[in-house]
């Protein structure tokens, strides 16, 4: 089994303080070190919202391009310290990146990837596409379908997909399944328009967690119907 996850910034940011929440961090590598052993292929890529956010950024009116290559840049200290506390629990991982930087991660090359994958080593992604306007939800399901990921996931804050902020809205409903062209119909905003037209392009299944239940990643790749999925 091959999974691509990705996890939320938010899921491993101290609120709306940033920066990273170093007791998450532990506990989410902790549950990574768990897949392996059970022989799940992890392929991780992370978000930066943590340290680099649109609303601050447009406050100054930073030219798009950099500001997405402020925030490329900005994803790989959540890489290394995800690497680096993964290291320390005895878990082989890779960093790699759009393109090499020296000392901290190599180029994508996809032979590699699945020869890593295949030795049970965790893969870290980090930097995006290295093209401004293509999100990280658009990255994660171009290196799922490029190393033939079985099912993506996605790790967050909440437990489900709802019909709408559950934060803002107590009646907000969970969604258990549902098709991509239903998430692009009720607007919901699990990714972005275009990763979701790849992905339901090339039939890319999706499930969406909660971070915050120590079982629920693994649950989801075991059991095929465990929470909210998207196909």
């Amino acid at each position: 089994m091959r999974v691509l996850l990705k996890i939320s910034w938010e899921a491993l940011s101290w609120g709306n303080a940033g920066g990273l929440d170093y007791v998450m961090l532990d506990e989410v590598c902790e549950m990574v070190k768990d897949l392996v052993k059970k022989k799940i292929e992890v392929w991780i890529v992370v978000w930066a919202w943590n340290f680099i956010r649109w609303a601050e950024i447009e406050k100054i009116n930073i030219d798009r391009c950099n500001a997405d290559n402020m925030w490329m840049l900005a994803i790989n200290i959540n890489t290394i310290a995800l690497a680096d506390v993964l290291s320390r629990k005895w878990v082989e991982v890779k960093t790699v990146n759009s393109f090499a930087i020296d000392w901290v991660a190599e180029r994508f090359n996809k032979p590699k990837a699945l020869k890593w994958l295949s030795k049970w080593k965790v893969v870290i992604f980090g930097w995006g596409t290295w093209n401004p306007y293509f999100t990280t939800d658009t990255a994660w399901v171009l290196r799922a379908l490029e190393i033939e990921a079985d099912m993506m996931i996605k790790a967050t804050k909440v437990d489900w997909v709802y019909d709408k902020d559950p934060v803002k809205y107590n009646d907000a409903e969970f969604i258990t399944s549902a098709t991509y062209d239903e998430i692009i119909t009720k607007n919901l905003r699990v990714m972005d328009s275009t990763a979701i037209a790849l992905a339901k392009d090339n039939g890319m299944l999706l499930k969406v967690v909660s971070l915050y239940n120590e079982w629920a990643i693994m649950r989801a790749i075991l059991w095929k119907d465990e929470w909210s999925t998207i196909s």
